[in-house]
């Protein structure tokens, strides 16, 4: 843990997050600042600022947890897809690795690489998304 990231803060529990997805490899947790409600963060649990200076041996392992995250959003949140992306310095707000996998819908105005941002009404409503991916992915979607 670095002592002065927001993520390594997440992952040991100093910090508070909607986590979604938490293991021996990575913490998943809503985006404070999603793209569209349900926008889930999957950062390793183990501090490395970037892609290229994640452990190849890690790789694999976060992505295989990346992909289960995709699988579920559509069900926990009838969306029809999802977007996954990872910034490696520009544009990375945080300097500890994470994917981002953002639910989507045909039509839901996204369009090339400009992200505005929203916000969840209130904690409830953050915890009300985060639980609904939690189950959908505890079902095997």
């Amino acid at each position: 843990m670095v002592g002065d990231c927001h993520f390594c803060a997440i992952a040991s529990g100093e910090h508070p997050a909607e986590i979604v997805l938490a293991d021996e490899v990575v913490v998943a947790f809503l985006d404070s600042r999603p793209v569209f409600k349900g926008h889930v963060l999957v950062t390793p649990r183990d501090h490395y600022e970037t892609l290229p200076d994640l452990p190849p041996e890690l790789v694999g392992p976060l992505f295989t947890r990346v992909q289960r995250v995709s699988a579920g959003l559509p069900a926990a949140l009838g969306a029809q897809g999802t977007f996954v992306a990872l910034n490696n310095v520009v544009s990375q707000s945080v300097p500890h690795v994470h994917v981002h996998v953002v639910p989507r819908t045909r039509g839901d105005g996204l369009r090339g690489f400009f992200w505005p941002r929203q916000k969840y009404a209130d904690d409830a409503e953050a915890a009300a998304y985060a639980q609904r991916i939690r189950d959908a992915l505890a079902a095997g979607a």
